[in-house]
């Protein structure tokens, strides 16, 4: 440590850097910084910079924001979600290797897939020789030159490493399989190799005790040393091949994470600019995004306006202008201009931290339909085992000689062939990339029975404000009554409405903002949701809300009745302003229809749903809107509490049931509805109370999701429907149901070929939902 940090020539108290640690003289110090009213001494430049992008992070009072301490990585079953553990293994049900619970954009290698292609390639090149040796003998009389005993002692020596090494992962699986009575597609690959192992060491090691005829002409007996090797191998490249796949279905989420940037470049205190590391980045910084950069997390634009690509996240391609005051997304692309932006979200916090984790929670998440394969696959691997005892049984009993042999081929055929994996893969594969292709559109999918029932909707209700128009009205008049001044109830209201998070009361304090109206404080403000305002301002007593609402406090509203109903029927809502217990004004606001309202509309019209526009608007405002927008079906004037009443009116009648909102007040329909659907520039209550997410927040992204539904559920059917085919055709063929006819019995190396490649089949089939067209 430099001495002079220790102790100050002038005697002032040594600080100590809140970065490093290292004791700084505050009389010699060339780095400091102001906080909370207290002066921070530096070492260097590099630590002042860390200090002020994130000061709570340094501060021992202020922990909150502090890096999180790592904790060890949760993994998870693909087929059983509900199965989590520490670290990587093997799920105790169903014996499939497990997989990270939450993709990092630093994920290391995946070593389940290394160690299984290390065991692959070993086995390989061990069973080549068994499989030459087994097959010359057949087809090039390689016999004449190796007897068949002694290719018998080779298969051994060969095969059992493959066996018992390679294939260790599958005999554990299966082991475990049988302890904890999960019976499983491993539970029929063990018994099928160790069955084959078994008779041919026995028949390799003791000839003698089997009868003579199965033996051959130098007293030796057929093996199938061949069978348990490459059955192994096959099993292994099916592994091989299913983890690279199934890895394929988290790219969606490494794309999304890529496109957070690794740099920001921070604004100091004396105006300098540096690049620091995003993590640094702390809640209200200040930042620099110049053309072609990333915005590195969300915020709102303080100075500047450009073009911004938001595609990646929101699924539109054309860029949005961004001006002072308005709102961007950590990831986004700015395209022209220079923007220095304040950090409003940072860390888990930005949208597209949570983006990530809804997809990573909605991939694991079961489809209802789920349930019919775990039905079925529960009964099959007993099911299956049974079937090859009775395959066995038939033909030793009655087939040709060798029964022996026939019989010990049927049995590991059937065993080897029948492995349930493609049936239960067949549907959280088709999840996995169905989320993933609608975060790519804009679509978040909070859980997989959203995503299935979507498709099944017949009954769109949608909220007004914020979901079919911007959520962002204005003042268009204010109508005083008589004796009171415009402007200034416009001051008193907009007063009262500034604690108010309403679109509604943001127009008027907006607006009195606009004609630079000096707001006063409000004292004892309530907002009962869904109908107004009520508070003290300057000793008066305020009110503002709708004509229902200023009734239920006895305050008379006829004076000004008409010019209301008059801007109404133009499609504005209006609020009444009463002072004092007396009718003072109404304000007509008008909220803008979002452009691609009308086009979604008639797409959802022509898909044959019915739409209901249900708010809590005025029944005239309500059918003004409608009118323009060609919604038959209006609720107008519904509490917040009555919209989910509405919902459930609907699915009493056999209606399945979407809602489509973006406020506080739409959260308990949210729920109600079969499938919720939140705007994600709309409330976070509505959207924890939602199933799917809209991130560009309009209709549009409701016919993407429906499209996407309808892709996805085609995709599970088809998954389905390939998976029991297979193993309705594959299982009769194993057990030599066609070989009186045909002369046909399947050997068990085609089985563990066909069983592999039926579940690599299923995944593949899956991932084409990621380029699918929604």
């Amino acid at each position: 440590m430099d001495m002079a940090h220790a102790k100050s020539p002038a005697g002032s108290a040594p600080e100590t850097d809140p970065v490093c640690g290292m004791s700084v003289d505050p009389a010699t110090a060339q780095w400091k910084t102001g906080h909370n009213g207290k002066t921070f001494y530096f070492c260097s430049a590099s630590c002042r910079t860390k200090f002020i992008a994130n000061p709570g992070k340094y501060l021992a009072q202020d922990t909150s924001a502090a890096e999180p301490v790592a904790e060890g990585a949760i993994y998870t079953c693909p087929m059983h979600p509900q199965i989590r553990q520490v670290g990587p293994g093997s799920c105790p049900i169903c014996g499939m290797a497990l997989e990270p619970l939450l993709i990092s954009a630093d994920s290391g290698p995946n070593h389940e897939l290394a160690d299984m292609t290390r065991r692959f390639w070993v086995a390989l090149v061990l069973t080549l020789p068994v499989f030459a040796l087994e097959m010359g003998g057949h087809i090039f009389n390689l016999h004449s030159i190796v007897a068949p005993q002694m290719s018998n002692y080779i298969g051994l020596l060969l095969a059992t490493p493959v066996v018992f090494w390679a294939g260790w992962p599958f005999l554990e699986r299966g082991w475990m399989s049988l302890v904890t009575r999960n019976l499983n597609m491993f539970t029929l690959i063990a018994l099928g190799t160790l069955v084959a192992w078994v008779f041919s060491t026995v028949a390799t090691l003791a000839p003698q005790l089997f009868p003579q005829a199965l033996r051959q002409h130098d007293g030796s007996v057929a093996v199938y040393f061949e069978a348990a090797a490459v059955i192994t191998v096959l099993v292994l490249l099916g592994q091989v091949l299913e983890l690279r796949t199934r890895e394929s279905t988290s790219g969606a989420l490494r794309a999304l994470m890529d496109l957070a940037p690794k740099q920001a470049r921070i604004v100091l205190d004396d105006g300098t600019e540096e690049d620091v590391p995003v993590e640094q980045v702390g809640q209200g910084a200040t930042l620099r995004v110049r053309p072609g950069e990333k915005v590195p997390v969300d915020g709102v634009v303080l100075e500047g306006s450009g073009l911004v690509d938001e595609s990646m996240v929101t699924g539109e391609s054309m860029p949005v202008r961004k001006q002072a005051g308005e709102k961007l997304i950590g990831g986004t692309i700015n395209q022209t201009g220079s923007l220095t932006i304040k950090a409003t979200n940072v860390g888990a916090q930005t949208m597209l931290a949570q983006i990530v984790r809804m997809v990573g929670e909605a991939q694991r998440s079961r489809a209802p339909v789920q349930r019919l394969a775990d039905t079925v696959s529960s009964w099959f691997v007993p099911g299956v085992i049974v079937t090859s005892i009775l395959a066995f049984a038939a033909w030793w009993l009655l087939g040709p000689e060798p029964r022996l042999a026939y019989a010990l081929v049927s049995a590991v055929s059937v065993l080897i062939i029948a492995c349930p994996c493609a049936l239960g893969l067949a549907t959280p594969m088709a999840v996995m990339a169905g989320v993933g292709r609608g975060a790519r559109s804009g679509v978040l999918v909070k859980n997989a029975e959203a995503l299935e029932i979507m498709e099944k909707v017949d009954t769109i209700i949608v909220d007004k404000t914020g979901t079919l128009t911007e959520g962002k009205p204005s003042l268009v008049a204010m109508i005083a009554a008589d004796g009171h001044d415009a402007d200034d109830v416009l001051r008193l209201a907009a007063s009262l409405e500034q604690g108010s998070e309403h679109p509604l009361a943001q127009a008027l304090v907006n607006a009195a903002k606009a004609k630079g109206l000096t707001l006063a404080r409000v004292m004892g403000f309530d907002s009962p949701v869904g109908k107004g305002a009520i508070g003290m301002v300057e000793r008066k007593r305020l009110a503002a809300g709708s004509a229902a609402y200023l009734a239920s406090l006895s305050i008379h509203t006829d004076e000004l009745a008409d010019a209301a109903e008059q801007h109404r029927a133009e499609g504005a809502s209006v609020i009444f302003i009463a002072i004092n217990g007396k009718l003072a004004a109404i304000a007509a606001i008008a909220d803008a229809v979002k452009p691609t309202t009308l086009a979604a509309l008639s797409a959802l019209k022509a898909a044959g749903l019915r739409i209901i526009m249900v708010t809590g608007d005025n029944k005239t405002t309500a059918n003004a809107i409608a009118a323009k927008l060609g919604i038959e079906e209006v609720e107008a004037e519904v509490l917040p509490e009555h919209k989910a009443e509405i919902v459930a009116r609907l699915k009493a009648e056999g209606r399945t049931v979407a809602m489509a909102g973006d406020g506080v007040n739409d959260a308990p329909a949210l729920a109600a509805a079969d499938v919720g659907i939140a705007m994600a520039t709309g409330t976070d209550v509505a959207i924890e109370s939602a199933g799917l997410t809209l991130i560009q927040g309009d209709l549009n992204g409701i016919v993407r999701a429906r499209n996407l539904s309808i892709a996805t559920m085609k995709n599970i059917r088809q998954n389905l429907v390939f998976a029991f085919l297979y193993n309705t055709i594959g299982i009769p063929i194993a057990a030599g149901i066609f070989y009186p006819w045909f002369g046909v019995l399947l050997s068990p190396m085609f089985a563990a070929a066909a069983m592999s490649l039926s579940s690599v089949s299923v995944i593949a089939n899956s991932l084409r939902l990621q380029h699918a067209k929604i």
